[in-house]
């Protein structure tokens, strides 16, 4: 069992930046995939991006591609998203989640995270 817990959320302007932490417990961290996702009011929670712990490969949504990054702190046992470029369309509730590397299910998927945390909230004026 994965314990998970966000912070770092706040009010920027268009184009500033924000680093979110997510602390992670419990299970054998090196055999999670971890995952960022985002729900903004009225829509669907979507994808940002992940980490494979074991190796540190990552992937991104095409939105935020050249803007955010994730990484880890296997030391720390913490996950980060640094988001730079800020725009009001970032605006949401953001979300920390864990799952079995081994999961067959695509990282992608909301349905492939057993394990998430309570979400922080990121708004971005314009």
């Amino acid at each position: 069992q994965v314990q998970l817990g966000e912070s770092g959320g706040g009010l920027v302007q268009a184009g500033g930046s924000l680093r979110l932490s997510c602390a992670a417990s419990g299970g054998t961290l090196s055999r999670y995939t971890m995952g960022w996702f985002r729900q903004a009011p009225g829509k669907d929670r979507e994808f940002v991006a992940r980490i494979h712990w074991s190796d540190g490969s990552t992937y991104y949504a095409d939105s935020v591609k050249g803007r955010f990054t994730i990484s880890r702190d296997s030391a720390k046992s913490m996950v980060y998203l640094q988001m730079n470029s800020l725009k009001p369309e970032d605006t949401a509730v953001y979300y920390c989640a864990a799952r079995s590397r081994q999961t067959p299910l695509v990282p992608t998927l909301e349905r492939a995270y057993p394990y998430w945390g309570q979400g922080t909230q990121v708004t971005v004026s314009s």
